[in-house]
């Protein structure tokens, strides 16, 4: 999913190119991705483009007349920039905006249709598509100190909780926590206060460096190449490759569609973590430390040919 480093960088592009142009048509591909009918969707048509804004990880465009367009890209959501009105959309487009200067292609890959395209009027209206979540480089260490202990959870799912922390998903909570050196199972309101105040600092030390590694990285050019899943993170999507702090293998836990990936040595002080499925699965067999986990690798090597590493686990 799209987070704020990412949508930061869609809304600079975007300015460039449509702010103060009129969208002269709005053709849906997809009907299932808007949302709202009223004001229905034509209204926005001939409209100029006097702002653009983020809501959280949506993308808003602030239209003449007090109208609202409003756009949440989810997972599989993109947005690419075309210099025509003549768009190819493919099978994932879902709607096309046209301006004068070219046309937006709103996309979105995979069989779960997600995304979502809101017209609203006004402000207040706006404001109920806002989930509430403090903006992080915007509020001071009381402000962010307070969202964080508002309630009672592990601090992957404080950061990632979009009525506590705006902007912030998967992938930029597990670099945050990563630089930070916190467990992402972490109680937030078991923290002591030296470890707000870190991770307080590493939030906006990593979304600002992503800010700034996705704008030189873009430049003047839309950016086409939106992913969870880039080179230079620490943690996030490189599981069993080495920190590149102290170069133990990154370890991942799973729930659902969401994972935390983390060091174990960095963050959880060599403890492995253990999401619940897999702990049944493996019960008394699952290595508790990172200890445990390379002198099982170290006595598997060292096994008759033929045996595999976790061979007759039950």
């Amino acid at each position: 999913m799209p987070e704020l480093p990412d949508i930061v960088i869609y809304l600079e592009q975007l300015q460039t190119r449509v702010l103060n142009e009129p969208i002269q048509s709005i053709r849906l591909l997809n009907p299932f991705v808007l949302r709202s009918v009223t004001p229905p969707l034509e209204q926005a048509v001939e409209r100029k483009v006097i702002e653009l804004r983020r809501l959280g990880k949506r993308i808003v465009f602030g239209l003449e007349d007090d109208l609202f367009l409003v756009l949440h890209l989810m997972i599989a959501g993109r947005l690419h920039w075309r210099p025509t009105t003549a768009v190819k959309a493919g099978r994932n487009g879902v709607a096309v905006f046209s301006f004068p200067s070219g046309s937006l292609l709103f996309t979105e890959a995979g069989s779960k249709k997600r995304a979502s395209l809101h017209l609203v009027r006004g402000e207040a209206e706006l404001q109920v598509l806002n989930r509430g979540g403090v903006e992080v480089l915007d509020c001071d260490l009381p402000g962010f100190r307070a969202a964080l202990l508002r309630e009672n959870h592990t601090l992957k799912r404080a950061l990632t909780d979009p009525r506590l922390f705006s902007g912030i998903g998967n992938a930029y909570s597990d670099e945050i926590l990563h630089h930070a050196r916190l467990s992402p199972v972490a109680l937030t309101q078991r923290l002591p206060e030296e470890a707000v105040e870190r991770l307080f600092a590493a939030s906006h030390a990593i979304l600002r460096e992503w800010i700034e590694r996705l704008r030189e990285e873009t430049g003047k050019a839309f950016p086409e190449k939106v992913t969870a899943f880039r080179p230079g993170m620490s943690v996030h999507g490189r599981f069993q490759k080495p920190c590149p702090v102290c170069g133990t293998a990154v370890q991942r836990i799973a729930h659902a569609e969401n994972e935390a990936n983390y060091c174990p040595r960095c963050q959880t002080g060599g403890k492995l973590l253990a999401d619940r499925a897999l702990s049944r699965l493996l019960k008394t067999d699952w290595p508790r430390t990172l200890e445990e986990m390379e002198n099982r690798k170290a006595t598997a090597k060292g096994a008759p040919a033929g045996c595999k590493e976790g061979a007759g686990q039950r």
